[in-house]
């Protein structure tokens, strides 16, 4: 049977510039220190972004038109999602991609996962009292700690065989602090892009509530799955529980990061009473309708940008073995992210993030950016098009073969 035709085109080459793109014009101040002499093998205007989570493709031209239809209406005063369209179209999503059946009164809403994240850190915690995470790990669960006074435990994942797994037995002893009263944790796991076997994901959450503890499921990344990957949502599997927050957003999936909506399911009634009292619940209006066509008329787009995904990250492997054999990189089981440990051609402690700006020209993440246990890792994204891919690649790997190891 021959493959039906693709309806969209994930390659072609989107010029970004003049569009105040983050990943364009926000890497100094992020990524290196403002004033940081980038100078080597290539000029700054020619520098390959491949670092913060959004991506390279065009969003589907099902959401552009809902976002241009309201655009027809001549007013963009104060909005909020007052029609129940758009959270039914969010609760029919959970129930077709996973099964899991939300209930609708637990349902409020974000300018972004990490603005919740902040928020319900400040009122979950007292400022006596800790959070545990799971390192390698997305380091704004440490700023959020941060930024809220409160202490955080780091339980390192262990890889092997390039797989990474949590250690139960060093999880369950930090958690029995009893200061220790929430848990935040990436499912899927961001940057290793391990998804969590619903085992794995049984014993943490039990592990949590014999604890008394909140858990804080960051799910952002649940939609982009390899072709071979399901998930399941943490909540999913402790339906009588109200200590269980879910986050998920169109964000990530559809590349709308830029929209700053996302979803929070918040069961316990007075945590949520409290969310909302702190939470003005204005939105943007072309959010709300791009959310709403992302989960009613997204599907075949994001299909298609598995498939195209899935062929990424099989030339990244390839390329890998190919010419850096001593690199250790397992295809992930979700996200666009790739991890990839190069500690081999890179001995010592090495800045992996400036190196490659400066002598690959490529803007990428090193593992000191992913709060503990990551050195000699690199994060890299890989939602642009082919061409761009290998681009990027071939510079990594001529820089690599020639500087590393010096």
């Amino acid at each position: 049977m021959m493959n039906s035709p693709s309806k969209y085109s994930f390659d072609k080459i989107i010029d970004r510039t003049g569009t105040n793109a983050m990943s364009l014009t926000g890497y100094r101040g992020y990524l290196f220190d403002p004033d940081e002499d980038l100078s080597g093998a290539y000029l700054e205007e020619d520098f390959i972004p491949m670092w913060v989570a959004d991506m390279e493709f065009a969003i589907a031209p099902e959401i552009l038109s809902a976002m241009k239809q309201r655009l027809d209406h001549p007013l963009l005063g104060y909005s909020m999602v007052a029609d129940p369209a758009y959270p039914l179209a969010f609760q029919k999503w959970c129930q077709d991609r996973y099964g899991w059946a939300i209930d609708l009164d637990h349902l409020v809403y974000s300018k972004g996962v990490i603005p919740a994240l902040f928020s319900l850190i400040g009122l979950i915690c007292k400022p006596d009292e800790k959070i545990l995470i799971v390192t390698p790990s997305y380091a704004f669960f440490k700023h959020g700690a941060e930024y809220n006074n409160v202490a955080l435990i780091c339980s390192d994942l262990i890889e092997e065989n390039g797989q990474f797994r949590m250690d139960m037995a060093d999880i369950k002893a930090k958690a029995s602090d009893e200061k220790c009263v929430l848990g935040i944790f990436c499912s899927p796991h961001n940057p290793t892009g391990r998804v969590w076997s619903e085992q794995e994901l049984l014993e943490l959450g039990e592990v949590c509530l014999e604890n008394n503890m909140t858990l804080i499921s960051d799910e952002i990344h649940c939609d982009l799955l390899r072709s071979s990957s399901s998930f399941t949502p943490m909540a999913k599997l402790f339906p009588d529980t109200d200590k269980i927050i879910t986050c998920m957003s169109t964000s990530k999936t559809f590349n709308l990061a830029g929209n700053s909506f996302s979803n929070i399911l918040i069961p316990n009634e007075a945590l949520r009473a409290a969310y909302k009292e702190d939470y003005l619940p204005v939105e943007n209006p072309l959010s709300i309708v791009a959310a709403q066509a992302a989960y009613t008329k997204g599907h075949l787009w994001l299909a298609e940008l598995t498939t195209y995904l899935d062929g990424n990250f099989q030339y990244l492997k390839e390329q890998l073995e190919r010419h850096l054999p001593q690199a250790e990189f397992t295809i992930s089981e979700s996200t666009y992210l790739a991890w990839v440990n190069v500690q081999h051609y890179f001995p010592g402690n090495k800045n992996l993030t400036l190196f490659y700006a400066r002598n690959a020209g490529v803007l990428l993440e090193g593992g000191d950016m992913f709060v503990a246990n990551a050195d000699g890792y690199i994060r890299l994204n890989l939602a642009c098009p082919k061409s761009r891919l290998k681009e990027g690649l071939q510079r990594i790997i001529t820089a690599t073969l020639q500087y590393g190891n010096t």
